[in-house]
């Protein structure tokens, strides 16, 4: 599971098996004992979300919005 960035103490992630067909460009984000699941388009969004509060949801959503060149470059650089 390759780690796209570290941003106050959460993992930015994708899972190297992302399924086939693989889905549309996301990332996962895990810490403080939860884990998320955000798409990326047509706007960031929450997919899915286990042990997270919505204010942390939001702050993670703004966190993605900020990255999304990164996430985008690092998941064609290793799926392309």
């Amino acid at each position: 599971m390759p780690v796209i960035f570290r941003y106050k103490g959460y993992r930015f992630f994708f899972y190297s098996n992302e399924g086939s067909p693989r889905e549309p460009v996301h990332v996962h984000v895990r810490g403080s004992g939860g884990e998320a699941k955000f798409w990326l388009h047509p706007m960031v969004r929450v997919a899915e979300s286990h042990g997270f509060d919505a204010r942390t949801l939001r702050e993670l959503t703004e966190a993605v919005e900020q990255n999304t060149a990164i996430i985008e470059g690092a998941w064609n650089e290793y799926f392309c």
